[in-house]
């Protein structure tokens, strides 16, 4: 693991913290060690403070995102605007973590971003695990529905002709949502697929997260893919 962190009493409190959790971790204090160090020996996850003197976590983000390096990146940030967070998303991130946090948190959120190793089951929607639907396997490696198609080794994806760009993060939520179509998912059971962990009912995360997949989603005259139901959750379809 790899941690770029300026202020040095949270990254030597972090640094310990990650150790003592089974992390291997790597240490530096700007974006250009953070480049360097990512360029010299590639780690599993990267950890970025957003505000960092030089070069921040933004710009080394789209620095290795621009090389076309996919390795997860959480950040750090006290920048608590939707706005700034959709910045970092932006910028290639695939999460992050608000300042001051717990880091409870951050393990949840790392243990969450280096687990993308199983395909999630169909039919795990809100109920308890209903299995109404189908599933929209195609093959092994592929599924469709509602006019996205995925191709989960690859890790691609489509709307009709266009191919989408999404972060990891983006693209978990969005098999999550092909695998289910036309089946209402609750917030706590997304957290749980995506993030492993249900951040309560006062995180804005998922919103974030499902704001900025529809804004790549969506295009002008189509319908509208990923529906909000109110006080429970959301579903893709077409209507």
């Amino acid at each position: 693991m790899l941690l770029a962190e300026d202020d040095r009493a949270i990254r030597h409190a972090l640094e310990r913290a990650l150790t003592l959790e089974g992390y291997e971790v790597t240490a530096v204090a700007d974006g250009v060690e953070a480049l360097a160090q990512a360029h010299k020996t590639p780690p599993d996850v990267l950890v970025l403070d957003v505000m960092m003197p030089g070069i921040d976590g933004l710009q080394v983000c789209r620095v290795l995102r621009a090389e076309g390096d996919r390795t997860p990146i959480l950040m750090l940030t006290a920048l608590v605007e939707t706005a700034d967070r959709i910045a970092g998303l932006d910028a290639g991130a695939d999460d992050y973590v608000v300042k001051p946090f717990d880091v409870e948190e951050v393990f949840a959120r790392l243990r969450a971003l280096l687990r993308r190793t199983s395909p999630v089951p169909a039919g795990s929607g809100a109920g308890g695990g209903e299995t109404a639907g189908r599933e929209p396997q195609l093959s092994d490696r592929q599924i469709e529905a509602a006019g996205i198609r995925m191709d989960l080794q690859a890790r691609r994806a489509w709307r009709g002709k266009r191919e989408l760009e999404l972060t990891r993060t983006e693209f978990e939520l969005l098999e999550l949502l092909v695998r289910n179509a036309g089946i209402v998912l609750d917030h706590s059971t997304i957290y749980d697929r995506i993030w492993g962990y249900d951040f309560g009912p006062g995180s804005k995360n998922l919103a974030v997260y499902v704001g900025y997949l529809r804004r790549k989603l969506d295009e002008p005259g189509a319908p509208q893919l990923i529906h909000t139901v109110r006080g429970v959750g959301y579903v893709l379809r077409e209507d």
